[in-house]
């Protein structure tokens, strides 16, 4: 993933600030210990609900069961919000990340994610990447999705800034 743009909205930032370092926000992302989501449900309404979440390879991803309201909001509508962060009003960085979540079924992607999950919560989730979802190990199944940026705003507070990061979609190359 390349650098996203970064932009300070000085309108909602403290005079004389700085934008977050993109890293600064990376790592908050990596190291959430609890996020929620927002999806929209088909009437409209939102759906707000806590989650674990991974990195990797430029992205955040989520694990769900197939029944859970968030798994059939996703049937209609992949917009989603993730924020992460802390409940503090004045020290911290709050991250929230917007974009579309797809459903990840390789095999191979999901293995990785398997040892990243395990990785991340010192090997208290244990799944197993077959048949195009996680599995665990006493039974059941998580869909998993895959949320690749459009764009990320961090919040600084103490000193407080109002970071947006947008981020180029990929690009498909057509043959000529």
């Amino acid at each position: 993933m390349s650098e996203p743009a970064t932009s300070l909205d000085t309108r909602f930032s403290d005079p004389g600030s700085a934008a977050t370092p993109w890293d600064t926000t990376l790592q908050v992302l990596k190291a959430a210990g609890l996020s929620w989501i927002t999806t929209v449900r088909r009437d409209g309404r939102p759906h707000v609900s806590p989650l674990l979440t991974v990195w990797f390879d430029g992205a955040l991803w989520f694990s769900t069961g197939a029944t859970e309201q968030k798994a059939v909001n996703l049937r209609t509508s992949r917009h989603v919000v993730i924020t992460t962060g802390c409940s503090s009003w004045d020290r911290g960085l709050d991250v929230v990340v917007e974009g579309e979540a797809t459903r990840e079924t390789s095999n191979g992607v999901l293995a990785q994610l398997a040892r990243a999950w395990s990785a991340k919560w010192d090997g208290r989730w244990h799944y197993q990447a077959r048949d195009g979802a996680f599995h665990h190990p006493g039974g059941g199944e998580a869909l998993v999705f895959r949320v690749t940026p459009r764009k990320i705003l961090a919040f600084g507070k103490g000193t407080f800034t109002h970071t947006s990061y947008r981020f180029t979609p990929p690009t498909t190359s057509t043959p000529t």
